[in-house]
């Protein structure tokens, strides 16, 4: 071997990455959404939350139950300046935090989905509060989800209750970071209650803040009553929030990406205005669940590219603004764990990742949104290693290159039985359920079967060997109690 010295100014790592935008164009669509708050405003539909827009020199048009509202950029500039770019997703264990600085990626499922497919009679039906408990538990199980979003609703409990029931079954079955909706004034309230009990005390909550509320103004450019309430009882309780916007490119939103993308940016910077000014430093999310609304069958696309598309041009928005990012990916409008499943699946998974989303959520996905299936979870959770791996790019080390190694092997050996491939083999990627095997050997261990199978196997091997870090009895008692109170002034 020659003397190797180190190169000057060469990169030896080179991960794969999408540039969507250059600066000029970010300034673009930075400039266009400033003129949008500026002029046209936003539909606010919470006076309390219109005392806070005008207290920070907002322009209010005042109407019988709903105000416009004109935010001037110095108040956005302002608020993005506020919120914080580098934030730690705390975990209830401390070993779960996840801090989301630059372009880290992570995968979740996507959330709410009302169905589900039973894992035993593979028919589909309502979900149910156990079957968040088991989502979640999966993904406590993998190390790729590095916080919870609510997979399913609990379809047989009081809709007017569900944020709480929704928290009780998610937070016993992951120590994660989690993000859900936490409803109305009332129940996002006792869901931030049951999370002080949780931590001990209110103060060790706003310490390590283990909760996210995911809020949704709704398309076009409306700040809901719900929507407000959320941010504003999330913000001052502690917590952070998630702005996830769902504009249908054709019918909630332009027919043209372009402007759906300005009309979303615009949702997005409202919603975190009035996050900022509730209170400095709020953690804030900006996210997507925008895409095109299919005009044949008037329903939202979650399969197609412009899913993908919108969700990376806005991962670069999002950058832009220093903001963590939480985009769409691994989504499908089938019905079933098939192709058309595994190919809509890989490319807006592919896309959303490669974009530097810090969560791409999706994990699960069937039926636009609609249903979960547990096999798809962990087939899923397969293909973003193998995304992962594609992000990671190629090393050009000097170990890496391997010139030595080529050279002592020379013309016509073989490196099977080397130590350098004994000392890398295992950095090459490596399936779980998904099969490589020669088809006589597939037959032999598979017997011929679906894809689909080994992974409800896997599920059942998690569920049945699994467990998280538990929650005290206390404070389990005291979250019951908590229900059993709104539930009974409530109904």
């Amino acid at each position: 071997m020659g003397l190797r010295t180190l190169r000057a100014g060469i990169p030896m790592m080179s991960g794969f990455s999408l540039n969507t935008f250059t600066k000029e164009q970010l300034d673009l669509i930075h400039f266009a959404t400033l003129e949008i708050l500026r002029d046209s405003g936003v539909k606010v539909e919470l006076a309390e939350a219109t005392e806070i827009f005008a207290g920070a020199g907002c322009m209010i048009e005042k109407n019988d139950d709903y105000s416009i509202v004109k935010i001037p950029a110095y108040v956005i500039e302002d608020c993005l300046h506020w919120a914080p770019s580098n934030i730690v997703f705390y975990g209830r264990d401390p070993k779960n935090d996840y801090a989301v600085d630059g372009k880290r990626t992570g995968i979740s499922p996507f959330g709410e989905n009302v169905q589900v497919i039973d894992r035993f009679s593979r028919t589909v039906r309502r979900s149910f509060k156990e079957d968040l408990a088991q989502a979640t538990l999966m993904c406590d199980y993998y190390d790729e989800v590095p916080v919870v979003e609510r997979a399913l609703c609990s379809g047989d409990k009081n809709p007017d209750a569900q944020a709480l029931h929704n928290f009780e079954a998610m937070v016993t079955h992951t120590s994660k970071h989690l993000f859900l909706s936490i409803g109305r004034e009332e129940s996002a309230k006792k869901v931030l209650q049951m999370a002080y009990a949780v931590a001990g005390s209110k103060e060790n909550f706003e310490k390590r803040p283990f909760v996210s509320a995911f809020v949704c103004p709704t398309s076009p450019l409306v700040l809901s009553k719900q929507c407000c309430e959320g941010t504003i009882t999330a913000a001052r309780g502690g917590g952070g929030v998630a702005i996830i916007p769902m504009a249908l490119s054709g019918a909630t939103a332009p027919a043209t990406l372009g402007g759906t993308l300005v009309q979303h940016n615009a949702e997005v910077l409202s919603n975190l205005v009035l996050a900022q000014l509730t209170r400095k430093g709020t953690p804030t999310m900006y996210s997507t669940c925008s895409t095109i609304m299919d005009l044949r069958f008037t329903v939202a696309a979650v399969g197609a590219p412009e899913w993908g598309i919108l969700s990376a041009a806005l991962a670069s928005v999002a950058q832009y603004y220093n903001l963590p990012f939480w985009g769409n990916g691994g989504q499908t409008d089938s019905k079933l764990v098939d192709a058309q499943a595994g190919y809509e699946s890989s490319l807006t998974m592919l896309l959303t990742t490669l974009s530097g989303a810090n969560i791409t959520y999706g994990a699960g996905c069937l039926e636009s949104g609609l249903t979960f299936d547990f096999a798809k979870f962990v087939l899923d959770i397969e293909n973003f290693r193998r995304v992962h791996k594609v992000i990671a790019g190629i090393d050009l080390s000097d170990e890496s290159l391997a010139l030595d190694i080529i050279k002592e092997v020379g013309p016509g050996g073989e490196f099977m039985t080397h130590p350098h491939t004994f000392k890398h083999m295992r950095e090459m990627s490596m399936s779980t359920v998904f099969d490589r095997r020669k088809r006589e050997v597939w037959m032999e261990y598979a017997g011929g079967k679906d894809v689909t199978e080994p992974a409800y196997a896997e599920t059942d091997r998690i569920l049945t060997t699994y467990k998280a870090a538990p929650v005290s009895s206390d404070a389990i008692r005291r979250m019951d109690e908590i229900i059993k109170e709104f539930e009974e002034h409530s109904f």
